[in-house]
């Protein structure tokens, strides 16, 4: 594979981040009325468990594809996005515990349940637009695209000071 991968694994647990908020409320309310069985919340713990397992894709590709990326903007700005990145990830897996606990939790618990289950996915979702806001700055105002072009048809990529993208 010659350009990043990080860029092409991050988007289903982003976009899965921001559909959940929504859809767990949706879910919440059509098994509370009882319009739906309550094991149709499986659904939420199956997409909040595939927002997670992205998560760490995206990431394991976000470690491989760094040292191609610090090659032209600066350590400490790609450490900000990781870290906000990470945030994200670990929070996803949190919340994937919380949704999971709904499923396995008395009746009695359901409605509180279901409604922190909706509070964690829009945290986890405002996490997520933090780390893709602070990807893309990487990209758009630092350069990090520059990292996969060539000195010609073949080749590594072009050489950039390591310190490139330092802002004062």
């Amino acid at each position: 594979m010659n350009g990043p991968l990080h860029p092409s694994l991050v988007h289903l647990p982003l976009g899965l981040a921001v559909a959940l908020p929504p859809l767990l409320a949706a879910l919440a309310i059509a098994i509370r009325r009882g319009a739906l069985r309550r094991r149709t919340w499986w659904l939420a713990v199956g997409l909040q468990a595939l927002l997670f397992a992205g998560g760490i894709a995206a990431m394991q590709a976000g470690d491989r594809d760094e040292k191609t990326v610090t090659r032209v903007v600066s350590r400490s700005v790609v450490h900000e996005h990781e870290e906000k990145g990470e945030a994200f990830v670990w929070a996803a897996g949190l919340a994937l515990a919380v949704v999971a606990g709904v499923a396995f939790a008395p009746d009695r618990l359901l409605a509180a349940g279901t409604a922190l289950s909706t509070v964690a996915a829009l945290a986890v979702a405002g996490m997520g637009v933090r780390a893709g806001r602070a990807g893309g700055e990487l990209v758009y105002e630092n350069g990090a695209a520059r990292a996969w072009e060539t000195t010609g048809n073949s080749g590594p990529p072009a050489a950039v000071s390591p310190h490139a993208g330092d802002r004062p």
